[in-house]
């Protein structure tokens, strides 16, 4: 019984939606060196290992660049082989230059528009995935940009010190 259900169970994977900023940020996709299909980066999870912590470490591998995490995207569920796999997604922006060259199984990064990287993703449940969570992260990224955040406590806590700092310097 035990094997039936070990045999059941999803690969786990997990990656990043990677963002660079600037006036109109890129997404990044990279090209697998054994069948030179794009894709989103991310990869398998090691045993016992936080899908979160996962998602970055593929991320670097795949990409070069550190990150850092901006928010939970979604999943996706789909059949590899015969076997589900289940891909935990980040919002991912990059902190820095390339650190390193990517994985050896990576034969290139693009950056790309949002409508770009969806046309050049070769798996269709990738581009789907993207055209629905790619609005978001984008978004979110331009209202980082202009120093807003899209968690409304954060950006009514900033409001609130601005204030308490513009009281404090008329009380003197």
């Amino acid at each position: 019984m035990a094997d039936s259900i070990e045999a059941a169970a999803p690969v786990l994977a997990a990656g990043g939606i990677v963002l660079r900023d600037g006036s109109r940020p890129r997404i990044a996709i990279v090209r697998l060196r054994r069948d030179k299909s794009w894709v989103l980066p991310k990869g398998k999870l090691y045993p016992g290992e936080p899908a979160l912590a996962g998602a970055k470490r593929e991320v670097f591998e795949e990409t070069g660049h550190q990150v850092s995490v901006q928010g939970f995207l979604g999943s996706m569920l789909y059949s590899v082989d015969g076997r589900m796999k289940l891909v935990q997604f980040w919002h991912m922006r990059v902190t820095g230059g390339p650190m390193r060259e990517p994985m050896s199984d990576i034969k290139a990064v693009k950056w790309l528009s949002l409508k770009q990287a969806i046309a050049m993703l070769s798996r269709t449940h990738e581009k789907v995935f993207l055209a629905n969570v790619g609005p978001v992260a984008l978004k979110a990224a331009r209202e980082s940009m202009r120093g807003r955040s899209s968690k409304p406590w954060i950006h009514s806590q900033r409001r609130r010190r601005a204030q308490g700092a513009q009281v404090a310097a008329t009380a003197h």
